[in-house]
């Protein structure tokens, strides 16, 4: 159903001037009209019917859509979104039940609130942040709504809200995270030439990963026979050939690549499985040297 926000009635009369509405005069009387929803089934007398509701207590939602104005969103798409929660509250409204605006307005209310909390976050965070944010504003409201009040402590913030001094702190934080700033936004740099917030920003190192990798491999290169430890000292840290390594041991260039290649594989096998034996893998670890 496409819902016309306008608020005019086409239907008034040109000689006949629309009586002047008193502020927030915009509860109308719709007790009969509601009977007839109630009463109607599916079909378009009900559709009818629910327009005319529509209608009739738009204006109240708009009034409680200007509540919300000036936060970031246009008075345009808040007034959809109360609209919205009007369809929902007459949908829902059970006429024996009482009046319908004590019933519509908390409904329409919650609607735009949703909204906000759903849509406007820059930042998504969890629902429990967002309402220790709302508590921390309310707080720092009602803690400086004195003219010349000084800006509250985290204590005194947490002592008026019945927070602890953590969620104060976690509120405050989600305070300014419903907009975030661009990684291309220019920061001053104190000499005049400005850089944008990503240069200030670090860069993973790949030399961690290199000690890593050099302390995983220390153990297993304890554990290789002297003969061994000593071509891959020869190979990798004196810079020698492999020809040369044969010479100085006395044996073949062919023996020597297979005890690099097979040094280096069970080094590389015995730093794995120490990785995947870690506790929490839910795998033993192994508890006797596994050297042959």
């Amino acid at each position: 159903m496409l819902i016309d926000i306008s608020t005019s009635r086409s239907d008034t009369p040109a000689n006949q001037s629309a009586p002047a509405r008193r502020p927030h005069d915009d509860a109308p009387d719709t007790a009969a009209l509601f009977q007839r929803l109630a009463a109607a089934g599916d079909g378009p007398e009900r559709e009818a019917v629910r327009d005319e509701l529509v209608s009739a207590w738009l204006p109240m939602a708009h009034r409680i859509a200007g509540r919300f104005r000036d936060r970031g969103e246009s008075l345009e798409d808040l007034r959809q979104v109360a609209a919205l929660g009007l369809v929902k509250a007459i949908d829902r409204f059970d006429p024996d039940r009482g009046a319908f605006e004590s019933y519509a307005v908390p409904t329409i209310t919650g609607e735009v609130k949703r909204h906000f909390r759903d849509r406007m976050w820059a930042l998504r965070v969890p629902r429990r942040v967002q309402e220790l944010r709302n508590k921390v504003r309310v707080a720092r409201r009602e803690l400086t709504q004195n003219p010349g009040s000084p800006e509250p402590s985290v204590a005194a913030i947490a002592a008026h809200a019945g927070l602890t001094e953590e969620e104060v702190n976690a509120g405050m934080e989600a305070i300014d995270s419903f907009s975030t700033l661009s990684l291309d936004a220019e920061l001053s740099a104190g000499g005049g030439d400005g850089y944008s917030l990503a240069d200030s920003l670090g860069a993973s190192d790949s030399s961690y990963d290199t000690v890593v990798d050099r302390e995983s491999a220390k153990e297993g290169l304890r554990r290789l026979p002297e003969r061994e430890r000593a071509i891959l000292y020869m190979r990798f840290f004196e810079d020698m050939t492999q020809s040369r390594i044969a010479d100085r041991l006395g044996i073949s260039q062919m023996h020597v690549s297979r005890l690099i290649s097979r040094s280096c594989a069970r080094v590389r096998d015995e730093v794995l499985a120490e990785r995947a034996n870690r506790p929490g893998d839910g795998r033993p670890r192994p508890t006797t040297d596994p050297t042959p």
